[in-house]
């Protein structure tokens, strides 16, 4: 039979929901174990910590998986807007200048005027830009920011085959030939990177891909001096303070077109 102290010490353990002995340690109670309230709370925390520290390393381990895998995540995509270096690969092929040239809207004014056609003209901008490390897509931009679309309806006569109006500038504005639409791209090309290449010591072979074809080469002094679309104008290449900004708005659009922005 109980005493009477282990009575009362059991009356107030079930007084206290059965979990708290008179001395505050874990006892029994015929059949039940008896656990400190203070002792099942710690025992709480300490799962629930357990819980989220192998929550957190579940998730850094996909991380750590997802970080190995080779596989495309999805195209990554970055913005035309900021600097925009003119050395550099292309970003929009051939193919997809001409479906936003062909495609834009509103329409241009006027009548396609370029010796060749826009599918060839194209594709000569990304080549020629591609053998001399330019970003050709911008440059094929650049010549429609300079001749109107290919209109040629300024003082550039489209004969010339000079789509970005090299020589055509200045008090004794002079306007310079090339035998054919390449190789006026090719001008262009070599012209851009006279101006974004301090390695570009000469108008030879090397440093150029291709033999010397701009007239103006040994006028862009020093070599390098704008690296970026972004310094273009204001007296580089172009009298306009809003000269890169108009070229770079139309490459934004073309980037959009292609769903490449």
């Amino acid at each position: 039979m109980p005493s009477a102290v282990s009575l009362k010490r059991e009356g107030r353990a079930r007084a206290d929901g059965g979990q708290l002995l008179a001395d505050g340690h874990s006892g029994e109670i015929g059949n039940q174990a008896i656990v400190p309230r203070d002792h099942r709370w710690a025992v709480v925390r300490t799962l629930r910590t357990r819980a989220a520290l192998l929550a957190v390393a579940a998730a850094a381990a996909m991380t750590a998986a997802a970080c190995r895998s080779t596989r495309p995540v999805g195209p990554t995509v970055v913005p035309p807007t900021g600097t925009v270096r003119v050395m550099g690969v292309s970003r929009l092929s051939g193919a997809q200048l001409v479906a936003w040239f062909n495609g834009r809207q509103p329409r241009f004014a006027g009548v396609y005027r370029a010796t060749v056609a826009v599918e060839t003209l194209a594709d000569h901008y990304v080549r020629e830009g591609a053998a001399e490390g330019v970003t050709g897509d911008v440059a094929f931009v650049q010549g429609i920011v300079e001749t109107g679309w290919f209109r040629f309806e300024g003082s550039v006569h489209p004969s010339t085959n000079n789509f970005a109006g090299i020589g055509a500038s200045g008090a004794q504005a002079s306007p310079s030939a090339f035998p054919d639409a390449r190789t006026g791209v090719r001008a262009q090309i070599q012209h851009l990177r006279a101006y974004a290449d301090p390695g570009a010591y000469a108008c030879t072979v090397p440093p150029l891909h291709n033999p010397c074809v701009d007239p103006r080469f040994d006028l862009v002094v020093p070599k390098g001096k704008a690296p970026t679309w972004n310094q273009l104008g204001s007296g580089n290449w172009a009298a306009s303070p809003t000269y890169a900004t108009s070229i770079l708005g139309l490459y934004d659009e073309a980037l959009r077109f292609s769903s490449l922005r």
